[in-house]
């Protein structure tokens, strides 16, 4: 049992955004960065899938180079094998990344002369919520795909997919090879032991230019929302502020 595990490098949540001067790209100066909490998930549930199959795992992302690093942590909680597919190019549309991941899988495969049982991806990226990549790369390999699964069962042949729509259970019966993007919640992530740590750091990560083709969408600006914005006042220092301590409480009803 063969698993692709498709990952994405985004900005920690949590984390304050701003934006470049132009408008078009986001500041990750002070920002961190992970994977997708549906795409932590999506690693484990493919580790879980070999441990009772057999097979190994493999973790493919798409970015710059600094994305090594999410990768090193798949490998650190079970992926066999690492691939990069670098690009300077900021804020890649769901057409042109699910293309670039298409050729990818499509040059993986042919070199190890076997496919992938299944192609997986978290439902939707933290940062851009596209919703689409995975469902692109199923039709272009014209495989079978569920999204939004909460619940994953593989037999011979066969993947048996579980999700939650309005309040019922949708059960869907998949002929492998198959694409499956999965919700976070199907399982609680491992953390990375000490062993898997190390291998992690001597693992070779592969690495090849992807196609990418132009984006039919044009990303033309971006927009932060507005937060409300909250104030403090300070009422006074010591027995100074008593005063107006009691005059606050009488406005706000609490005393009479």
């Amino acid at each position: 049992m063969d698993v692709l595990v498709c990952v994405k490098r985004v900005p920690m949540v949590g984390g304050r955004i701003a934006l470049q001067p132009d408008q078009r790209h986001i500041d990750t100066t002070l920002l961190g960065f992970t994977v997708s909490p549906h795409e932590e998930c999506a690693v484990e549930e493919a580790v879980q899938v070999t441990e009772a199959h057999g097979g190994e795992v493999t973790v493919l992302t798409l970015g710059p180079p600094e994305a090594a690093e999410q990768l090193r942590a798949a490998v650190s909680v079970g992926a066999a094998s690492a691939v990069l597919l670098p690009t300077e190019e900021e804020g890649l549309g769901p057409i042109a990344t699910a293309r670039a991941i298409t050729s990818a899988v499509t040059r993986l495969e042919r070199e190890r002369s076997r496919v992938f049982d299944l192609v997986m991806f978290g439902n939707e990226a933290a940062d851009t919520g596209d919703y689409q990549v995975g469902i692109r790369v199923a039709h272009a390999l014209g495989r079978a795909v569920a999204t939004g699964v909460k619940q994953l069962e593989v037999t011979a042949g066969e993947a048996v997919a579980r999700r939650e729509y309005r309040g019922a259970e949708e059960l869907f019966r998949l002929p492998l090879p198959a694409v499956v993007t999965v919700k976070e919640g199907i399982n609680l992530p491992r953390y990375p032991s000490l062993p898997g740590r190390m291998r992690a750091k001597k693992a070779t990560i592969v690495t090849f230019v992807p196609e990418t083709p132009d984006e039919a969408v044009e990303m033309r600006t971006l927009r932060v929302p507005t937060s409300e914005r909250r104030s403090a006042e300070v009422l006074g220092h010591g027995k100074e502020a008593v005063p107006a301590l009691v005059s606050l409480l009488e406005k706000m009803g609490v005393v009479s």
